[in-house]
């Protein structure tokens, strides 16, 4: 995620953030060009952005969950684009719910705005209502828990992922390295669009001969991999032990990474940083992030950056007493697979 700046006095700026902490100028998300900008309101309610011509209202969730999203006047939109989204939100009068719908909202916008970086096809089931996306964000009811999931264009969401302890006791519980709501959202997302990039582009061949054939029963794929475990070596050819279940999961495991992987260097690049780790003299140690991650030419100029990186990051998570921060091994095979999903995302499959 870039780190964005006011326009008002140059104080920088976090996504989440709604008023600048320097000058408390009011801020909002423009979807349309990207930019986390500095409002001024008008007398009739809405309100102008420094960096656009247009008049914005706020999101109809701004109150309720935190949404900084802005809605062009000219739409007659209640709702943005992220929030507009959702299907069924937690309900708000069971208390602690309202926490979870903010923690569950900040990890979904982040992703739309990944999706909307890359520029790839995002409609609501209003604007779509065969293949667009939509959100469920449900509690476990007695006798009825709730599965995290993609069904057709249909992502739910367990809230219980919003509550940071039991997220840990069922990553635990599974045997996980990595579990977070973000990471939660990309991989589901990840199901979604391999039916709107592979499957209705016809690249389901060649999904196969990097990802193996998704015919194979899923079912019983999903009941081999809960009483077995992983093979012995899975890391020599996968993102993660669960991507081993089914092609389809090998695919959204590595579309989750591919995510990882462009967001976390867009951050570091926003930051200026450039590793050259004074342990080695060896210049391909080097890590600079001289281009925008969004917009990589080859998925091996993301790789190359991305190594070192989280050597470095590893490292400072270890000097503070704590478990990695990114708690993987990219082999050869792994990085063709994300080679896939950069060419996917890049569209020059």
């Amino acid at each position: 995620m870039k780190l964005f700046s006011c326009e008002k006095c140059g104080q920088p700026l976090h996504f989440e953030n709604s008023r600048c902490l320097n000058c408390s100028a009011y801020l909002g998300f423009l979807p349309g060009s990207l930019k986390l900008s500095a409002l001024t309101p008008g007398q009739d309610g809405s309100y102008s952005a420094a960096s656009d011509p247009g008049r914005y209202q706020p999101c109809a969730n701004a109150t309720h969950c935190g949404c900084n999203w802005m809605v062009p006047e000219s739409t007659g939109e209640s709702f943005c684009e992220a929030c507009a989204l959702n299907q069924t939100i937690p309900d708000l009068d069971i208390a602690g719910n309202s926490e979870k719908w903010q923690d569950i909202e900040t990890a979904k916008r982040r992703l739309i705005y990944a999706l909307l970086r890359f520029d790839l096809p995002l409609k609501n089931r209003a604007e779509d209502r065969e293949d667009g996306l939509a959100f469920d964000f449900l509690a476990d009811e007695p006798d009825k828990p709730v599965m995290t999931g993609h069904d057709d264009g249909l992502i739910t969401i367990n809230i219980a992922e919003a509550d940071s302890a039991e997220r840990e006791r069922r990553r635990i519980e599974m045997g996980e390295s990595y579990r977070t709501l973000l990471g939660h959202f990309r991989h589901e997302v990840g199901h979604y669009y391999w039916n709107l990039l592979v499957l209705d582009r016809n690249l389901t061949g060649a999904a196969r001969s990097v990802f193996g054939d998704e015919r194979v029963s899923y079912a019983e794929a999903l009941e081999e991999y809960y009483r077995t475990g992983p093979a012995p070596g899975w890391q020599n050819a996968f993102v993660s032990a669960y991507a081993t279940m089914h092609p389809w999961e090998d695919f959204a495991e590595t579309w989750t990474h591919y995510f990882h992987m462009v967001d976390t260097l867009d951050t570091a690049a926003s930051f200026g940083m450039t590793l050259n780790p004074v342990a080695t003299p060896d210049q391909t140690a080097d890590a600079p992030v001289p281009f925008d991650p969004y917009r990589a030419f080859s998925c091996d100029a993301l790789v190359s950056a991305w190594l070192p990186l989280t050597v470095a990051v590893n490292s400072l998570n270890r000097s503070m007493g704590q478990s990695d921060l990114y708690p993987f091994t990219l082999s050869n095979a792994a990085i063709d697979k994300l080679s896939f999903i950069h060419g996917l995302v890049r569209g020059t499959l």
